[in-house]
Protein backbone atom coordinates (compact mmCIF):
# COMPACT_ATOMS: atom_id res chain seq x y z
CA UNK A 1 0.00 0.00 0.00
CA UNK A 2 1.33 3.53 -1.19
CA UNK A 3 2.04 6.46 1.88
CA UNK A 4 -0.07 8.68 0.28
CA UNK A 5 1.56 11.46 2.22
CA UNK A 6 3.35 14.85 0.22
CA UNK A 7 6.67 14.74 1.81
CA UNK A 8 9.31 17.36 2.28
CA UNK A 9 12.09 15.10 3.88
CA UNK A 10 12.24 11.98 5.68
CA UNK A 11 9.89 10.55 7.52
CA UNK A 12 10.59 7.89 10.50
CA UNK A 13 7.91 5.59 11.84
CA UNK A 14 9.10 4.18 15.26
CA UNK A 15 8.05 1.80 18.29
CA UNK A 16 9.52 1.20 21.62
CA UNK A 17 9.60 -1.31 23.92
CA UNK A 18 11.08 -0.68 27.54
CA UNK A 19 11.35 -1.45 30.87
CA UNK A 20 8.10 0.61 32.37
CA UNK A 21 5.61 3.22 31.83
CA UNK A 22 7.49 5.60 33.60
CA UNK A 23 9.26 8.25 31.33
CA UNK A 24 11.86 9.66 33.38
CA UNK A 25 13.16 6.16 34.64
CA UNK A 26 12.52 3.28 32.57
CA UNK A 27 15.23 2.19 29.88
CA UNK A 28 14.31 1.32 26.61
CA UNK A 29 14.83 -2.41 25.95
CA UNK A 30 14.26 -2.10 22.01
CA UNK A 31 13.28 0.34 19.10
CA UNK A 32 12.70 -0.35 16.16
CA UNK A 33 12.19 2.42 12.83
CA UNK A 34 10.92 2.82 8.97
CA UNK A 35 12.78 5.77 8.08
CA UNK A 36 10.46 6.78 4.78
CA UNK A 37 12.15 9.15 1.86
CA UNK A 38 10.50 11.42 -0.66
CA UNK A 39 11.47 9.27 -3.24
CA UNK A 40 9.23 6.60 -1.42
CA UNK A 41 12.38 4.63 -0.26
CA UNK A 42 12.76 2.87 3.15
CA UNK A 43 14.87 2.00 5.78
CA UNK A 44 13.90 -0.31 8.74
CA UNK A 45 15.89 -1.70 11.53
CA UNK A 46 15.10 -3.28 15.16
CA UNK A 47 17.55 -2.62 17.31
CA UNK A 48 17.89 -4.31 20.98
CA UNK A 49 19.12 -2.28 23.95
CA UNK A 50 20.63 -3.44 27.41
CA UNK A 51 19.10 -1.15 29.80
CA UNK A 52 21.43 -1.49 32.98
CA UNK A 53 18.28 -2.16 34.98
CA UNK A 54 16.34 -5.25 35.21
CA UNK A 55 13.10 -6.17 33.49
CA UNK A 56 10.57 -6.13 35.59
CA UNK A 57 7.82 -9.68 35.31
CA UNK A 58 5.09 -6.86 34.50
CA UNK A 59 6.95 -5.92 31.61
CA UNK A 60 7.86 -9.35 30.26
CA UNK A 61 4.75 -10.36 30.26
CA UNK A 62 3.85 -7.45 27.76
CA UNK A 63 6.89 -7.93 25.44
CA UNK A 64 8.64 -10.89 26.23
CA UNK A 65 11.73 -9.74 25.97
CA UNK A 66 13.72 -10.81 29.01
CA UNK A 67 17.32 -10.01 30.83
CA UNK A 68 19.24 -12.88 28.96
CA UNK A 69 17.54 -11.28 25.36
CA UNK A 70 19.65 -7.88 25.85
CA UNK A 71 22.50 -8.71 28.43
CA UNK A 72 25.02 -8.70 25.37
CA UNK A 73 23.31 -6.08 23.68
CA UNK A 74 24.83 -2.75 23.12
CA UNK A 75 23.92 0.44 25.86
CA UNK A 76 21.38 3.44 24.46
CA UNK A 77 24.62 5.13 25.13
CA UNK A 78 26.59 3.08 22.85
CA UNK A 79 23.46 3.68 20.26
CA UNK A 80 22.36 7.09 20.71
CA UNK A 81 24.69 8.99 17.68
CA UNK A 82 23.47 6.20 15.50
CA UNK A 83 19.79 6.49 16.73
CA UNK A 84 20.27 10.52 16.38
CA UNK A 85 21.59 10.87 13.06
CA UNK A 86 18.45 7.98 11.60
CA UNK A 87 16.00 10.30 13.23
CA UNK A 88 18.08 13.60 12.78
CA UNK A 89 16.04 16.08 9.95
CA UNK A 90 13.34 13.91 9.53
CA UNK A 91 9.37 14.05 10.93
CA UNK A 92 8.31 11.92 13.52
CA UNK A 93 5.63 9.01 13.26
CA UNK A 94 4.06 6.66 16.03
CA UNK A 95 1.23 5.08 17.89
CA UNK A 96 0.53 7.53 20.90
CA UNK A 97 4.15 8.47 20.46
CA UNK A 98 3.48 12.36 21.18
CA UNK A 99 2.86 10.79 25.04
CA UNK A 100 4.89 8.18 25.58
CA UNK A 101 7.77 6.61 22.75
CA UNK A 102 9.05 10.71 22.06
CA UNK A 103 9.45 11.71 25.82
CA UNK A 104 11.22 8.70 26.42
CA UNK A 105 13.83 9.00 23.36
CA UNK A 106 14.36 12.45 24.70
CA UNK A 107 15.44 10.99 27.91
CA UNK A 108 18.11 8.46 26.90
CA UNK A 109 19.39 11.05 24.25
CA UNK A 110 19.73 13.58 27.72
CA UNK A 111 21.16 10.70 29.12
CA UNK A 112 23.78 9.93 26.54
CA UNK A 113 24.48 13.88 26.40
CA UNK A 114 22.94 14.27 22.93
CA UNK A 115 20.35 17.40 22.56
CA UNK A 116 17.49 16.45 20.21
CA UNK A 117 15.68 19.71 18.53
CA UNK A 118 12.53 18.44 18.66
CA UNK A 119 11.38 21.87 17.31
CA UNK A 120 12.23 21.27 13.86
CA UNK A 121 9.45 17.94 13.85
CA UNK A 122 6.48 17.69 12.79
CA UNK A 123 5.00 14.87 14.78
CA UNK A 124 2.28 12.33 13.33
CA UNK A 125 0.21 10.49 16.10
CA UNK A 126 -1.62 7.83 14.78
CA UNK A 127 -3.42 6.72 17.90
CA UNK A 128 -4.68 10.14 17.82
CA UNK A 129 -6.31 10.06 14.31
CA UNK A 130 -7.72 6.95 15.74
CA UNK A 131 -9.20 8.21 18.32
CA UNK A 132 -10.63 11.04 16.85
CA UNK A 133 -12.02 9.42 14.17
CA UNK A 134 -12.99 5.97 15.81
CA UNK A 135 -11.40 5.71 19.25
CA UNK A 136 -9.71 2.09 19.91
CA UNK A 137 -6.35 0.41 20.21
CA UNK A 138 -3.59 -0.52 17.75
CA UNK A 139 -4.69 -3.83 17.43
CA UNK A 140 -8.20 -3.10 16.77
CA UNK A 141 -6.75 -0.05 14.48
CA UNK A 142 -5.19 -2.45 12.02
CA UNK A 143 -8.23 -5.06 12.37
CA UNK A 144 -10.36 -2.12 11.17
CA UNK A 145 -8.02 0.14 8.72
CA UNK A 146 -6.20 -3.47 7.37
CA UNK A 147 -8.90 -5.87 7.24
CA UNK A 148 -6.76 -8.27 9.41
CA UNK A 149 -5.45 -9.49 12.85
CA UNK A 150 -2.87 -7.91 14.54
CA UNK A 151 0.15 -10.45 14.73
CA UNK A 152 3.11 -10.39 17.40
CA UNK A 153 1.54 -7.73 19.03
CA UNK A 154 3.68 -5.86 21.51
CA UNK A 155 7.09 -6.75 19.57
CA UNK A 156 7.99 -3.44 18.48
CA UNK A 157 9.29 -4.42 15.11
CA UNK A 158 5.59 -5.50 14.55
CA UNK A 159 3.95 -2.28 16.01
CA UNK A 160 6.20 0.03 14.02
CA UNK A 161 5.24 -1.90 10.68
CA UNK A 162 1.49 -1.95 11.92
CA UNK A 163 1.46 1.77 12.66
CA UNK A 164 3.39 2.20 9.43
CA UNK A 165 0.34 0.06 8.06
CA UNK A 166 -2.64 1.59 9.49
CA UNK A 167 -1.51 5.65 8.83
CA UNK A 168 -1.37 4.24 5.19
CA UNK A 169 -5.15 3.10 5.35
CA UNK A 170 -6.02 5.77 7.24
CA UNK A 171 -4.92 8.18 4.60
CA UNK A 172 -6.63 5.80 1.48
CA UNK A 173 -9.89 6.11 3.55
CA UNK A 174 -10.66 9.39 4.98
CA UNK A 175 -10.45 12.08 1.97
CA UNK A 176 -9.85 15.64 4.14
CA UNK A 177 -6.77 14.00 5.24
CA UNK A 178 -5.45 12.36 2.04
CA UNK A 179 -4.69 15.62 0.81
CA UNK A 180 -2.95 16.72 3.90
CA UNK A 181 1.23 17.70 3.82
CA UNK A 182 3.19 15.84 6.66
CA UNK A 183 2.65 19.50 8.81
CA UNK A 184 -1.28 19.89 8.58
CA UNK A 185 -1.35 15.69 9.58
CA UNK A 186 0.94 16.58 12.63
CA UNK A 187 -1.66 19.40 13.47
CA UNK A 188 -4.38 17.19 12.97
CA UNK A 189 -2.80 14.43 15.17
CA UNK A 190 -2.22 16.68 18.02
CA UNK A 191 -4.47 17.72 20.76
CA UNK A 192 -2.81 20.91 21.76
CA UNK A 193 0.31 22.57 21.25
CA UNK A 194 3.17 21.08 23.56
CA UNK A 195 5.36 23.46 24.62
CA UNK A 196 7.54 20.40 26.20
CA UNK A 197 6.99 16.60 24.82
CA UNK A 198 4.82 16.01 27.52
CA UNK A 199 2.21 18.45 27.57
CA UNK A 200 3.44 19.88 31.03
CA UNK A 201 3.36 23.12 29.74
CA UNK A 202 1.63 23.94 26.47
CA UNK A 203 1.13 27.27 24.11
CA UNK A 204 -1.61 29.56 24.19
CA UNK A 205 -3.22 31.29 20.69
CA UNK A 206 -0.14 33.54 21.18
CA UNK A 207 2.89 31.12 21.46
CA UNK A 208 3.32 31.83 24.98
CA UNK A 209 4.15 29.16 27.59
CA UNK A 210 1.06 28.66 30.30
CA UNK A 211 1.37 25.87 32.69
CA UNK A 212 -0.53 22.83 31.92
CA UNK A 213 -0.43 20.82 35.97
CA UNK A 214 -0.50 21.60 39.24
CA UNK A 215 -1.20 24.88 41.47
CA UNK A 216 -0.40 27.09 38.43
CA UNK A 217 -2.27 25.14 35.83
CA UNK A 218 -3.58 27.74 33.55
CA UNK A 219 -1.16 30.52 34.37
CA UNK A 220 1.37 32.29 32.15
CA UNK A 221 4.97 30.48 33.10
CA UNK A 222 6.65 33.75 32.72
CA UNK A 223 4.08 35.52 35.38
CA UNK A 224 4.71 32.09 37.50
CA UNK A 225 8.72 32.55 37.70
CA UNK A 226 8.67 36.09 38.69
CA UNK A 227 6.11 35.17 41.53
CA UNK A 228 7.40 31.66 42.45
CA UNK A 229 10.94 32.32 42.51
CA UNK A 230 11.13 28.79 43.75
CA UNK A 231 8.90 27.16 41.40
CA UNK A 232 11.71 26.23 39.20
CA UNK A 233 14.59 24.94 41.26
CA UNK A 234 11.29 22.55 42.60
CA UNK A 235 10.69 21.45 38.76
CA UNK A 236 14.45 21.15 38.29
CA UNK A 237 14.97 18.35 41.37
CA UNK A 238 11.62 16.78 40.70
CA UNK A 239 10.74 13.99 38.73
CA UNK A 240 9.75 15.68 35.43
CA UNK A 241 10.79 14.71 31.86
CA UNK A 242 14.07 16.66 30.81
CA UNK A 243 12.21 18.54 28.22
CA UNK A 244 9.82 19.82 30.55
CA UNK A 245 12.80 21.06 32.40
CA UNK A 246 14.35 22.76 29.48
CA UNK A 247 10.92 24.93 29.05
CA UNK A 248 12.00 26.21 31.92
CA UNK A 249 15.82 26.80 31.79
CA UNK A 250 15.02 28.76 28.74
CA UNK A 251 12.00 31.13 29.55
CA UNK A 252 14.07 31.28 32.92
CA UNK A 253 16.75 33.14 30.51
CA UNK A 254 14.56 34.72 28.47
CA UNK A 255 13.11 36.48 32.01
CA UNK A 256 17.04 37.63 32.30
CA UNK A 257 17.80 38.38 29.12
CA UNK A 258 14.87 40.95 29.11
CA UNK A 259 16.15 42.33 32.57
CA UNK A 260 19.50 42.90 31.50
CA UNK A 261 18.24 44.61 28.45
CA UNK A 262 15.70 46.51 30.42
CA UNK A 263 18.77 47.37 32.79
CA UNK A 264 21.19 48.41 29.71
CA UNK A 265 18.48 50.81 28.18
CA UNK A 266 17.62 52.42 31.53
CA UNK A 267 21.70 52.82 31.65
CA UNK A 268 21.49 54.50 27.90
CA UNK A 269 19.22 56.63 29.30
CA UNK A 270 20.78 58.03 31.98
CA UNK A 271 23.86 58.42 30.41
CA UNK A 272 22.19 60.05 27.62
CA UNK A 273 20.67 62.59 30.42
CA UNK A 274 24.23 63.25 31.75
CA UNK A 275 25.47 64.36 28.21
CA UNK A 276 22.09 66.27 27.48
Amino acid sequence: MELKLKLQRPIVFFDLETTGLNITQDRIIEISYIKVFPDGREEKECLRVNPGMPIPKASFDVHHISDDDVRDCPSFDQLAQHVYEVFNGCDIAGFNSNQFDIPVLDEEFARAGIHFDWNQCCFIDSQVIFHKKEKRDLAAACLFYCGHEMENHHSSLADTETTYEVLKAQLMRYDDLSDKDVKALSDFSSHTHFADLKGFVVYNDKGLEVVNFGKHKGKMLEEVLQIDRGYADWVRRSDFPSSTKRVFEAVQQRLKDRELEDKAKLLAEKLNNKLT
